[in-house]
C-alpha cells in the first residue's frame, strides 16, 4: 500500500510490520496496526508486551529497528519527537511530566507556545499574545480546571494532575492522541468522570490508549488491539476480543478474573 492510499483511505496511524531489539533480545516482533481517522482504541496487553515500548516507537521516543510508522501516510519512524508533535501527533505519559511550580495555567500555556514553535517563551510578554492566551482558557475549560487556573500544579489533587497531562497533551492540537494508562491510581468513582472527559476532548480525535482497566476499555474503545510478547495477536471490536479464544488463553480470562477477584475482595 502506498503512503497517498493510506491517507486517501481514512487511516490516521499506520504500523507496517514494526520491529524493535535491544541487542539479541527483541522486544517488538513485527507489529501491525491500522488506527482509522477518529477511532478510538485501546491497547492492551500483559506486564512486558511491549506497550510502552511500542509507544515511544511511535512518538519517537526510540526509532524501530525495522519496519514503517505513517501518521496520515506519511512516515515519521526515524523522526524526532518534535517533529512528530508538530505533524499532529500528541502523548501523554505514566510519570507526570508538569511543572509542579508552575500554575495550571502557565503548564497549558506552555503547551501551547511549544505547539506554536515558541519553545518555553517565559520571557516575552506572554500576557499580549491573546492567541496563545484564549487557546489556553479553551483548553482549561475543556478539562474544567478553569477555577484551578491560578494554583500551584503541586497542590492539585491526583485526579486533577492527571486532568491536567490531557490538557497538556491535547493544548497543541494535535489529532491524534496516545494516552499512557490515563487512569491508572484512579478511585472507580474518579475513573468513571474521566473516562467522560476522555471521551469529550478527543471527539473528532484519534485515540490510542495503552489501558489496564477492563470496564475503561470495553467502555471506551472502538477497537481494542492486544500486545503478547511483541506481536498484535488481535484487533476486533470490543465483543470479538472478548469471545476470542487466543485473547482469553494469552491474557484477557487471567486478567478479567483478577480483576472481578479484587472487587470482591478476594
Amino acid at each position: 500500500m502506498s503512503q497517498s492510499n493510506s491517507s486517501a483511505q481514512g487511516i490516521a496511524l499506520e504500523l507496517r510490520d514494526v520491529r524493535k531489539s535491544f541487542g539479541k533480545t527483541e522486544i517488538i516482533r513485527g507489529a501491525n496496526l491500522s488506527v482509522k481517522e477518529g477511532e478510538r482504541v485501546a491497547l492492551i496487553g500483559p506486564n512486558g508486551a511491549g506497550k510502552s515500548t511500542l509507544f515511544n516507537l511511535i512518538s519517537g521516543r526510540m526509532p524501530p529497528s525495522s519496519g514503517e510508522i505513517l501518521l496520515h501516510g506519511q512516515r515519521i519512524d526515524h523522526h524526532k519527537p518534535y517533529d512528530i508533535n508538530r505533524r499532529g501527533l500528541a502523548r501523554s505519559f505514566q510519570v507526570s511530566n508538569l511543572f509542579p511550580r508552575l500554575s495550571v495555567f502557565e503548564n497549558i500555556r506552555c503547551a501551547v507556545l511549544w505547539s506554536m514553535g515558541e519553545g518555553y517563551s517565559f520571557w516575552r510578554f506572554l500576557a499580549q499574545c491573546e492567541e496563545v492566551n484564549q487557546r489556553t482558557e479553551q483548553v482549561l475549560e475543556m478539562i474544567r480546571l478553569e477555577r484551578r487556573r491560578d494554583t500551584q500544579v503541586s497542590s492539585l489533587t491526583y485526579a486533577e494532575q492527571r486532568a491536567l497531562e490531557i490538557g497538556v497533551t491535547i493544548a497543541g492540537g494535535g489529532n491524534v492522541v496516545l494516552l499512557d494508562e490515563p487512569t491508572a491510581g484512579m478511585s472507580k468513582s474518579e475513573t468513571a468522570r474521566f473516562v467522560n472527559l476522555i471521551r469529550e476532548v478527543t471527539v473528532g480525535k484519534t485515540l490510542l490508549t495503552v489501558e489496564h482497566d477492563m470496564g475503561v476499555v470495553f467502555g471506551l474503545a472502538d477497537r481494542i488491539a492486544v500486545l503478547v510478547y511483541g506481536e498484535v495477536i488481535a484487533f476486533d471490536t470490543p465483543e470479538n476480543v472478548r469471545a476470542n479464544e487466543r485473547v482469553k488463553e494469552a491474557y484477557l480470562g487471567s486478567t478479567l478474573a483478577d480483576q472481578q477477584a479484587a472487587e470482591a475482595g478476594v
